[in-house]
């Protein structure tokens, strides 16, 4: 059955502003926005209210009422962040929260509740925990979110539980307004002496219809349940998610390993039995004071392995801080991929395996972080920065082959750099070539291999690529660009060092 619950902030924005600003504790104050050429008041804290200050009143006349109330500046988009962070926070209660402007939060609770000992113990422990962040609250439980906010905003008690066989009953007795109804359809409904719901439920729907339009038969059926009202919640719901609530808080380092094993367990369980593989997962931690912390890993091939999983998130543990305590772990594949069979070769005339050499790839990136592993693959063309891409994925197969008529360095230099040369005659290899202010006398050498532009992309001269050894025996990849003159002699560049 579903169960739906509405909190509501009648002081919303000026506990906010509170919040945000502690040194107001022992001030009078109030927000205020200009309206019509006017500063009229839109939330004053408690203290004001009790002077007799109420919102809609112009700042003239509280600061006569009150002379040395403070005036703050109203901040329009404040009621939106405060729900947000508010929503977000109440994600440890139910995955679905959603904001209800301009002072409420939505949550669906359906099968949550239980967990805390039933619906008005867990309430309760919502009210309370908002309670301790600042935040007045009212809060109702009930079938539809119609019936809910009614009973947040106009029922009798801070904390309402209406059941399937009580809703009826509680809406009946309350006013119109209760139905979210537009301002001017309340008024008609008033002059006409129809002051609660009750006294109109039971009309023909085509009077109701003709005397106050469809606006008023959708909001009665959606607090009735008659009529579906969606949720459009914060954060949407991620079809593999897991989630372990806490009975008491866990501080320690075992405690979170526990947790994660537990969530990863029965993440893979559900994985394996649709035949998917985590490429990206997020673990979430919820401490009791409030403030959220997580890590995500990323692996090279879908993965429904939960020991290989934990190591890879065992590496980041530690950038956990459980503070006071942890009270909810939540775990999110945020990418998921069919899984795969086992590969026959990654590369051509290879028997490498590829899910072991995907899960050193893993660990090797989970140690030494994001872009430190690379797999290229040959494209064609002859301008060697041109002649390999880098894989998108590690299952990623080639285009076309590996060239090897010709050698080719093992590490190919991103942009060519220039080098001093000392050459005896034009297409003869240089006799020694100085980079980076180091000498290297030149024992061998191969060459030349001319490379010329590829017209259709880019025009510009061609290049004499030569293979040549030091004294020392290390062996480099030089060229020298365009055709050799005695007017520019040192057009010479290093791209690649041999092994």
């Amino acid at each position: 059955m579903k169960r739906l619950m509405a909190i509501w902030f009648p002081h919303l924005l000026a506990e906010g502003m509170l919040r945000r600003r502690p040194h107001l504790k022992d001030t009078l104050f109030v927000v205020a926005a200009s309206d019509h050429g006017r500063m009229r008041i839109t939330a004053a804290c408690p203290a004001a209210q009790k002077q007799g200050i109420f919102v809609g009143m112009a700042v003239a006349d509280a600061r006569a009422l009150v002379a040395n109330v403070q005036v703050l500046d109203d901040e329009p988009q404040l009621p939106l962040q405060l729900l947000t962070g508010l929503g977000h926070w109440c994600i440890r209660y139910t995955p679905v929260a959603a904001t209800d402007l301009p002072d409420g939060l939505l949550l669906d609770i359906s099968g949550c509740a239980h967990l805390w000992g039933g619906e008005e113990k867990y309430a309760a422990d919502i009210q309370n925990r908002l309670k301790g962040f600042g935040y007045t609250t009212r809060i109702a439980i009930a079938g539809t979110i119609g019936a809910a906010w009614a009973l947040t905003r106009y029922g009798k008690q801070p904390i309402a539980v209406a059941s399937f066989d009580e809703e009826r009953a509680a809406l009946l007795s309350l006013p119109p307004a209760a139905l979210r109804l537009k301002l001017v359809t309340v008024e008609r409904l008033q002059k006409l002496g129809l002051y609660t719901i009750g006294h109109f439920i039971n009309m023909g729907r085509s009077i109701l219809r003709r005397r106050f339009g469809t606006g008023l038969l959708d909001r009665m059926d959606q607090a009735f349940g008659w009529k579906d009202e969606p949720l459009i919640p914060l954060q949407p719901i991620e079809p593999f998610r897991e989630r372990l609530p806490c009975l008491e808080p866990i501080v320690t380092r075992s405690g979170i390993e526990i947790a994660l094993q537990q969530l990863l367990n029965a993440l893979c369980e559900r994985l394996v039995k649709e035949g998917k593989g985590i490429r990206k997962a997020v673990f979430k931690t919820y401490r009791v004071d409030g403030e959220a912390q997580q890590i995500e890993i990323g692996t090279h091939l879908p993965s429904q392995q939960p020991i290989h999983l934990f190591k890879l998130f065992e590496l980041k543990i530690d950038q956990i801080a459980p503070a006071l305590g942890i009270e909810l772990f939540v775990l999110e594949a945020l990418n998921v991929e069919k899984a795969r069979s086992s590969q026959e070769a990654l590369w051509h005339n290879s028997t490498v395996n590829d899910t072991r050499l995907a899960q050193l790839l893993d660990q090797l990136t989970g140690k030494l972080g994001k872009g430190i592993v690379h797999r290229y693959l040959p494209e064609e063309h002859y301008w060697p920065e041109r002649s390999f891409r880098e894989a998108k994925e590690l299952g990623e197969q080639p285009t076309t082959t590996w060239h090897k008529d010709r050698p080719r360095p093992v590490r190919l230099l991103s942009v060519p750099e220039p080098v001093e040369v000392a050459a005896p005659i034009p297409d003869y290899p240089p006799m020694h070539f100085r980079h980076k202010g180091k000498l290297h006398t030149i024992k061998k050498a191969d060459g030349p291999e001319r490379i010329e532009q590829e017209w259709w992309l880019q025009e510009g001269e061609h290049r004499d690529y030569y293979i040549v050894e030091d004294e020392i025996g290390e062996r480099y990849w030089l060229f020298r660009l365009g055709h050799y003159t005695g007017d520019n002699p040192h057009q010479w560049y290093l791209h690649g060092f041999f092994s």
